[in-house]
């Protein structure tokens, strides 16, 4: 662990600056964001978020919509007739002639319901509703802090690479440097350094790759965000503090009501129960009141219909009561609680998922975390073998080759190391979200 204290400043170093020269683009605004940072920014700009957010929006309109119904209905309605062939009437003897050639009217009319069972289901269910929206909303927020704290460990990860990669450049350097000189002068052949250049190519392969995946992930670290695409991000990110986040408490017991996926759930079985409800109460009359005034027109000559006006008025209160309607009703409350039942099969698969998703999270991070020990210990003594061969090659004592292997493995172990790091840190969110215990108040 030594050795590792000792690169420690060296890490924290490339870690709070710019990622190297492959992130910075002198023409290009920049900014500097922790992962607190970029989560807050997601939380606020993520286009996931947003939708979300005018979801809800939406959401409440139509539940304003729904329960407009409450309120009074004014409505005008006009009509105009041409009478063809006028109704005629026998009285005795006589046959009359009843009504005129033209007749229209003019309908003002206001009504208010009293009792409507589509109504009073509409204002029950407006409470669950909004508290569905309300859950999606935090669903898509929980997604988002996975997503972009993964995303940002993962840029972390290949700048490190990147920087490895460059350490082991100069080192590579130096020894394809030392084995021409050692060739030229005849204590070599020319193998070695033909080796060393072999190498020296795979490394800036290797370079030039890790800098391109690190603009891939950036974009998508941007994207998940909501992130300016002209601006350039450059991440903050403090190595102890890295290492220090890797631990949580893996005795916790699940709390399935904790989980996002259940609580929607159950949100969805209580509007179900509404539903069952209103079948149930469709067989209820509905009632209403009603206030009109009508204005009617009636003339031989159409010139002259609206010349004179017959007004009539009534108020009233109407009530319809459904006496027989085939089954419907009956088989929307069989329907109805088959869905129940239906929703009550997924509620058990998803605490069954729930368990599954909780156990393996577990047993990854658990087994992330022992490959992550391991290779601390392994990368300290990768970089004493390497010191070693690397001063007995020096001296003559071992061939160029063992220096090659040892010098590879070093670069393997150094890279695996981070590559441990980062698949423990993204299992410990796989973890934290199947205990429904991500943070999304940051």
């Amino acid at each position: 662990m030594r050795l590792i204290k000792k690169i420690k400043p060296l890490l924290l170093g490339c870690l709070l600056s710019p990622a190297l020269a492959l992130a910075q683009n002198s023409g290009a605004a920049s900014e500097s964001l922790t992962l607190e940072q970029c989560v807050d920014y997601a939380l606020e700009n993520r286009a996931a978020v947003e939708q979300a957010l005018i979801d809800k929006a939406i959401g409440d309109r139509e539940i304003r919509s729904n329960l407009s119904g409450w309120y009074p209905q004014v409505n005008a309605s006009f009509a105009g007739a041409h009478n063809i062939k006028l109704q005629q009437q026998p009285f005795g003897d006589q046959t009359l002639t009843i009504g005129r050639k033209y007749n229209s009217n003019l309908l003002l009319e206001a009504t208010q319901n009293l009792f409507n069972s589509e109504l009073l289901l509409a204002s029950k269910a407006a409470r669950f509703t909004r508290q569905q929206l309300d859950q999606e909303i935090t669903n898509t927020k929980i997604n988002t802090v996975v997503d972009v704290s993964k995303a940002f460990y993962d840029i972390l990860l290949t700048q490190e690479q990147h920087r490895i990669l460059h350490v082991n450049l100069v080192r590579q350097e130096k020894q394809y440097n030392d084995a021409r000189s050692r060739y030229d002068v005849g204590l070599v052949d020319k193998t070695d350094y033909q080796r060393a250049a072999i190498t020296l190519a795979n490394i800036r392969s290797d370079i030039k790759r890790a800098a391109e995946a690190i603009k891939a992930k950036e974009a998508y670290l941007k994207q998940l965000m909501g992130f300016p695409i002209e601006k350039d991000v450059e991440l903050v990110y403090e190595y102890d503090r890295m290492e220090q986040a890797v631990l949580v408490d893996t005795t916790e017991v699940i709390e399935f009501a904790n989980r996002i996926e259940l609580q929607q759930l159950q949100t969805q079985r209580q509007l179900l129960e509404l539903n069952t409800a209103y079948n149930k109460w469709s067989l209820l009359p509905t009632v209403s009141a009603y206030i009109n005034y009508n204005w009617l027109y009636f003339n031989d000559q159409f010139a002259d219909l609206y010349s004179a006006a017959y007004p009539t008025s009534t108020v009233g209160l109407r009530v319809s009561i459904p006496i027989f309607q085939g089954t419907r009703r009956l088989q929307g409350i069989k329907i109805a609680k088959l869905q129940e039942e239906r929703l009550d099969v997924a509620i058990e698969d998803t605490r069954k998922a729930i368990n599954t998703e909780y156990q393996a999270s577990l047993a990854n991070y658990k087994a992330d975390y022992t490959d992550w020990r391991t290779l601390q210990s392994n990368l300290e003594m990768a970089q004493e073998v390497y010191d070693i061969i690397k001063l007995q090659y020096d001296e003559g004592v071992k061939a160029y080759v063992d220096l090659v292997v040892a010098e590879s493995e070093l670069r393997a172990t150094q890279i695996n190391y981070y590559n441990a790091l980062y698949n423990l840190l993204a299992s410990k969110l796989d973890y934290q979200r199947a205990i429904g215990n991500i943070d999304i108040n940051q």
